[in-house]
């Protein structure tokens, strides 16, 4: 798919207001994307888990204005937020060769999420996915004629010109972004739900979330990403993540929990020693992180449960297993691991199907 095919070549029809809604789920990666080129082009591959419960929903209501231009308003959990206009404006910006539309119209953006913001389980993955696909709900509207299943890819590819891990949230399940020779049709422009076979413990995987820290992380992953430039083992690291995608597609078809459970812990600690050793350098885990990370390889030593952990940009972390050990686990987390979490708080989620649409 090229570029050029998200433009819109015909005049779309006129409609006064209205207001279109839509709730897309955060996603954790297995194998990490860390650093890009430009345009919110990934710097590697990765592939990711879509979850359920971790969502965004987003009311977008809209209505035709007398002068062209961008105009809009943005509300979190029913209050204005100003803090999120740049980075909508932005979004707009980059994506008005795409959607006409939004010089036209006025906009008012609410928004709230299942989590807490900014904590490290990626909610601008969730929130500009689920603007995303509320602005092709609306489009479908506007172009009576397109096509339904082009425009879940043209969300996924607006998605990722406001954040680039949004493009992994639009489809369900395991979702590859970026380019990788072994899998057919990947791209650089959009998610693409993976095309190989998945066994079916990896169908219904579990994702207990531990929040260490619910505060905002000290360096932003848009920093983070743009450190990776100049970062002394960035070609190394790119390489890693490309070997790592080769080993996960037969993993994923056959089963293997060993082999998953050391790719994915490998990629978590990977991500956080290339901030550790970017210039600025920089830590985002806490010591709790590492308190729940010890504490769960001795439990899995002992349990022999197939139980592993995987970090995001974040100090939080996730505890992923099979749904059959979901009982034990939880217990584990309960008893022991909520005790290293902020107020014990944790989030049970689960491999969902991804962004939709709801009706208003």
């Amino acid at each position: 798919m090229r570029v050029e095919e998200f433009i819109p070549t015909q005049q779309f029809k006129a409609i006064e207001n209205g207001t279109v809604c839509c709730t897309a789920p955060s996603n954790i990666a297995l194998v990490k994307y860390w650093g890009k080129k430009t345009h919110q082009i990934p710097a590697n591959p990765s592939i990711s888990f879509t979850l359920n419960n971790c969502k965004t929903t987003t009311i977008l209501k809209y209505k035709v204005k007398p002068s062209k231009g961008l105009s809009f308003e943005v509300f979190l959990e029913g209050k204005p937020k100003e803090d999120f206009k740049p980075k909508i404006q932005q979004f707009f910006e980059r994506i008005l060769i795409y959607a006409p539309y939004l010089e036209t119209h006025h906009f008012q953006i609410e928004t709230s999420n299942t989590f807490p913001h900014s904590s490290g389980i990626a909610s601008s993955a969730s929130g500009m996915s689920a603007l995303a696909m509320c602005l092709v709900q609306l489009e479908r509207l506007l172009y009576p004629d397109s096509d339904a299943a082009f425009l879940k890819h043209k969300a996924s590819f607006l998605a990722r010109l406001g954040s680039g891990s949004a493009c992994r949230s639009i489809e369900g399940g395991l979702v590859v972004w970026g380019k990788h020779k072994g899998i057919s049709g990947s791209s650089d422009l959009q998610g693409l739900k993976f095309p190989s076979e998945v066994h079916a413990v990896f169908q219904d995987y579990q994702d207990a979330i531990l929040l260490v820290d619910k505060g905002e992380k000290q360096v932003s992953s848009s920093v983070g990403h743009n450190l990776m430039h100049q970062h002394p083992f960035a070609t190394q690291r790119f390489e890693q993540a490309h070997a790592h995608l080769d080993q996960l597609i037969p993993i994923l078809k056959n089963g293997d929990l060993p082999s998953f459970i050391k790719i994915v812990e490998l990629e978590a600690l990977t991500l956080h020693a290339m901030m550790m050793c970017s210039d600025p350098y920089f830590i985002l885990m806490k010591p709790n992180t590492l308190e729940i990370i010890n504490a769960l390889w001795a439990f899995r030593k002992a349990s022999k449960i197939p139980v592993c952990f995987t970090l995001d940009a974040g100090a939080n972390v996730h505890v992923l297993h099979p749904k059959k050990y979901a009982s034990k686990v939880n217990e584990f987390i309960s008893i022991k691991l909520a005790n290293y979490c902020q107020n014990k708080h944790y989030i049970l989620d689960s491999v969902g199907k991804g962004a939709e649409s709801i009706e208003f």
